[in-house]
């Protein structure tokens, strides 16, 4: 495969800054937030975000959605919903004179789904997303339904501490890129919302992208280069999540999976075109690894009780592994005695 030339990163650099500008009049004082989001999108990722009612999560993926000019379905879930409301369901019709089953399609027949507030649903009925967002498809009755593309599944969820939550299940968890956490607002952009937003309005936001233009932003992203020092890294950094591997694994029960290191890859390549660059980077990594970590690796137990953050394990995880096999770790050159 050819790699990407720098004539086609400026390029799509420039739609990429023209989105970024556009999602920022959508959510205030959220640029970081906003940044991961396209970095997960370009990396044909789906994306949880996690934060207290009313902080902009919802605005913030229907702005997208009409930023990219792509359909877009919004999937309230509730405890009642079933998996056959999301998947679609077979209804008896007649066809040619006979009586059969014809599948009609659900609401995951779109390009983005929204699916609002995914943790109040049982977990039967998120289950009914697993086979959607790993391979784009759908199974109903035995029979196989391909999915549009691209095809994007952005969620929110309330803290699970919560009342009407439900943990979503771990296999499910790992099927997103990011796990993006949505902060409260400071005075200051509280003060902007309240002088340029109203209740109940939205903002005017016009498309950037159609589905042609986003599908060769993703074609390009995929070709580029990811050098091997930078792959040997991620596959360190991966390791070092399981216990035995590393200090900070000491408080981890479970790690991330070989999906969290292909993650990183993905989201490695997509920030690097996003900064308008041909081949990715250890710091593309370090800095998209929070955000594809703090959901895939499971503390122990006391680690909990003592109020320990998968932030803060990652924090440590990125300080212990050096950039380069055999390098000496970043924590211990920091503390190094001059000369030594």
């Amino acid at each position: 495969m050819d790699h990407a030339s720098e004539t086609e990163v400026a390029d799509a650099g420039k739609h990429i800054r023209s989105l970024n500008q556009a999602l920022n009049t959508v959510l205030f004082g959220q640029e970081e937030l906003i940044d991961l989001v396209l970095t997960g999108i370009l990396s044909r990722g789906h994306i949880l975000l996690e934060g207290l009612p009313g902080l902009g999560k919802t605005e913030l993926v229907k702005g997208l959605a009409r930023s990219l000019h792509l359909d877009t379905k919004r999937i309230q879930f509730t405890p009642d919903l079933l998996p056959g409301d999301i998947t679609g369901n077979p209804v008896l019709q007649e066809v040619e004179g006979r009586r059969e089953f014809v599948f009609q399609p659900g609401p995951l027949f779109t390009n983005i789904v929204l699916a609002d507030e995914i943790n109040r649903a049982s977990p039967k009925t998120q289950s009914a997303l697993l086979e959607a967002m790993q391979e784009r498809r759908v199974t109903v009755l035995g029979k196989t339904h391909d999915l549009p593309a691209p095809f994007f599944v952005l969620a929110t969820q309330n803290p699970i501490e919560l009342e009407g939550t439900y943990p979503l299940p771990e296999a499910q968890l790992d099927r997103f890129l990011f796990k993006l956490e949505v902060t409260r607002n400071d005075v200051e952009t509280l003060e902007r919302i309240v002088n340029h937003r109203e209740l109940g309005t939205e903002p005017d936001i016009q498309p950037i992208m159609d589905a042609d233009t986003l599908n060769g932003v993703l074609a390009l992203v995929r070709r580029i280069f990811l050098p091997d020092v930078v792959a040997n890294y991620i596959a360190r950094l991966c390791d070092a999540t399981h216990p035995g591997q590393s200090t900070a694994a000491a408080n981890i029960k479970f790690g991330a999976s070989p999906r969290a290191a292909l993650s990183l890859a993905a989201a490695a390549k997509a920030r690097a075109v996003i900064n308008e660059r041909t081949n990715a980077s250890f710091e593309d990594v370090k800095l998209v690894a929070p955000a594809v970590l703090r959901h895939r690796i499971i503390l122990e137990y006391n680690a909990r009780v003592e109020g320990l953050t998968p932030n803060e394990v990652i924090a440590t995880l990125l300080d212990e592994v050096p950039f380069q096999a055999n390098a000496t770790p970043r924590t211990l050159q920091a503390t190094a005695p001059a000369g030594s």
